[in-house]
Formats: C-alpha cells, sequence, structure tokens
C-alpha cells in the first residue's frame, strides 16, 4: 500500500495552525474558511495541540455550556499523535481506527511536513481499489496487452 509521502506529493502539505491564544470563535472561523475538520495548535514552532470540530463539540456537551470566546486551550487535545511519511495508508487508517481520531500530523526529523484526514485515506485506499478493479477488470477481458 502507498506510504503517507507518496499521498502528500497529490494532497499537499498545507497545514493550517493557529497559537494557544487564539479564541475558539477565530479557530471555528478558520476551520469554516479553509473547509477543514481540525486545526494544529503550533507554539515555537512544535505541536502543542489540536483542535477539531468534535474536540468543540465533546467540550460543549461536557461543559453543558458554549464558550467561543475562550481560547482553543479550553477544547484542544494536548497530546497529539503524529506519524512519519514512511507510514503506510494502512497503517493509518489502522491508527486513527484505534484511537478514534480523525486526523494525524505528519512529522518528519521533529519538523511538521503535513497533515491527513480520514477522508485522505479513504480517498486513497478507494483510488488503489478501483485502479486494482481496472487493471482485473482488463486482464480478464484481454484489453491492453500487446497492444
Amino acid at each position: 500500500m502507498n506510504k503517507i509521502r507518496e499521498l502528500l506529493k497529490v494532497k499537499g502539505n498545507k497545514v493550517w495552525s493557529i497559537s494557544l491564544d487564539t479564541s475558539v470563535l477565530e479557530a471555528l472561523q478558520l476551520m469554516t474558511d479553509k473547509k477543514v475538520g481540525a486545526l494544529l495548535i503550533v507554539e515555537d514552532g512544535k505541536i502543542a495541540g489540536i483542535i477539531s470540530e468534535r474536540d468543540f463539540v465533546h467540550g460543549v456537551a461536557e461543559k453543558e455550556r458554549c464558550i467561543v470566546n475562550t481560547t482553543v486551550a479550553e477544547y484542544m487535545t494536548p497530546k497529539v499523535i503524529t506519524i512519519t511519511p514512511e507510514q503506510t495508508v494502512e497503517e493509518c487508517m489502522q491508527l486513527m481506527t484505534v484511537q478514534h481520531i480523525r486526523h494525524l500530523p505528519v512529522v518528519e526529523n521533529d519538523e511538521l511536513v503535513g497533515i491527513i484526514s480520514i477522508g485522505d485515506i479513504v480517498k486513497e485506499i478507494i483510488s488503489n481499489e478501483k485502479s486494482r478493479s481496472d487493471a482485473l477488470e482488463n486482464y480478464i477481458q484481454g484489453r491492453g496487452y500487446g497492444q
């Protein structure tokens, strides 16, 4: 199966990030503007946490109130699970499933090089399966060989 490095070449390595003092409202607005489900919280060039739509929803449910003027530190996940570009798409899918997470920052040599989402993983798996299916169909029907 493909490595995350290959997926990032197609997807790109743009990462939207914010600081610890960013308000929840600003974070939600940025997620909406950029059409992403999570933002990394970066301090001094290091990952300090992640805040996702789910973090916010769960935080509101736990606190039984919605505080959008507080900082993201109130709702973020401070312990962030990361991956390397050399991990496979399958490994990442398993990690996301086991850990119940939808976003994985990609780190190489202590440097943030991208982020992947469950959507990126699903698209990659579907694309691989489609290619495999097409190749099998062509083989069975004798198309594309010796032409």
